[in-house]
């Protein structure tokens, strides 16, 4: 028998691009009996929600699609909690979620792949699709944890650090063939029903980015491995609707908020001054160099060491008064 699957899409402002989304949902799991896809809807104020709902009377959408106004923009991973909260209060209750962006398209075996390697592989709780570019470009979906010597390298790159740093980066590149990760990103994702059973829901408290870092881990700590899939592939444009990637405007302060939680969450306080004495001496060395030898710029976001230091700054304060 076949297991049960759950799509979840969480829309805030885009509403063409979760249209577009649902419909490739659809297609990726028409043959499951039992695989209901929840839209939810951020509370957007631009007319998202009358849209979506015209797009499933218009498109023929199958019952099995619920579209849902959340109440609020309470952040990604509340949105999402929303739809598991939702799926877990129905019979039958789904045996994997797949957790879909909006701006994320899975080719029509991508969940099948997913869903066909977690039966076979028992012990990994989270799996990850490969995604490429609407130009067919690769993008990195498999990673390590950040840690201090990730943040130095992140925003040092030079040619020396990288290579010594190279197993402590990040991003794992350009991985081939299945592999036990520390987490993919969560764009297109599939997670056991048990991870949410035994470790809870996305925590709320990023609002964006870091949450599914946060999961993986606290998965990991429960005994759950997280799993690259590559053959499960989907089209990605990525940051449509944060414009995080646009290096011409600077970061939201809500990123600055996730990793600051992510490092305090699982390493406590002085992990976070390490790590940001780390990322700031890199991004420091980066500028020298830069000075140096212009030929060596790439881009980045304008403000990011006042955004940064401020932002650090305020944060210590608050631990200061709350001592």
């Amino acid at each position: 028998m076949r297991p049960n699957v759950c799509t979840i899409i969480v829309n805030y402002r885009s509403a063409e691009l979760a249209t577009r989304a649902t419909n490739a949902a659809l297609r990726a799991t028409v043959t499951y009996p039992y695989a209901p896809i929840y839209v939810i809807d951020n509370h957007s104020d631009d007319g998202s929600l009358a849209a979506l709902q015209k797009a499933k009377s218009s498109l023929g959408w199958p019952e099995r699609v619920t579209i849902w106004d959340s109440g609020k923009n309470g952040g990604y991973g509340f949105g999402n909690n929303v739809g598991i909260r939702l799926a877990m209060a129905a019979e039958p209750k789904p045996d994997f979620f797949y957790i879909l962006n909006p701006d994320a398209f899975p080719d029509e075996d991508a969940i099948d792949v997913l869903v066909r390697y977690m039966d076979a592989h028992p012990e990994v709780g989270i799996a990850g699709s490969a995604a490429r570019g609407i130009d067919g470009a690769k993008h990195f979906t498999a990673f390590r944890f950040p840690t201090i010597a990730s943040e130095f390298e992140t925003a040092c790159r030079l040619g020396l650090v990288s290579r010594l740093l190279a197993d402590r980066a990040v991003p794992l590149g350009d991985v081939v063939e299945d592999r036990i990760v520390d987490w993919v990103g969560g764009m297109a994702v599939m997670i056991r029903r048990e991870v949410f059973e035994r470790v809870g829901l996305f925590d709320e408290k990023y609002f964006l980015y870091f949450e599914e870092t946060d999961l993986c881990r606290r998965a990991r700590e429960a005994g759950f491995l997280t799993a690259y899939v590559p053959s499960s592939r989907v089209v990605h444009i990525g940051s449509a609707t944060t414009g995080v990637k646009d290096t011409s405007q600077p970061l939201p302060r809500f990123w600055y908020d996730s990793r600051r939680r992510y490092f305090e969450k699982h390493h406590g306080r002085r992990y976070v001054l390490a790590a940001d004495a780390a990322r700031l001496v890199g991004e420091l060395l980066f500028r020298a160099r830069v000075a140096a030898f212009p030929v060596h710029d790439r881009p980045r976001k304008p403000h990011f060491v006042r955004d940064f230091v401020r932002h650090a700054a305020e944060q210590t304060w608050g631990w200061l008064r709350s001592a």
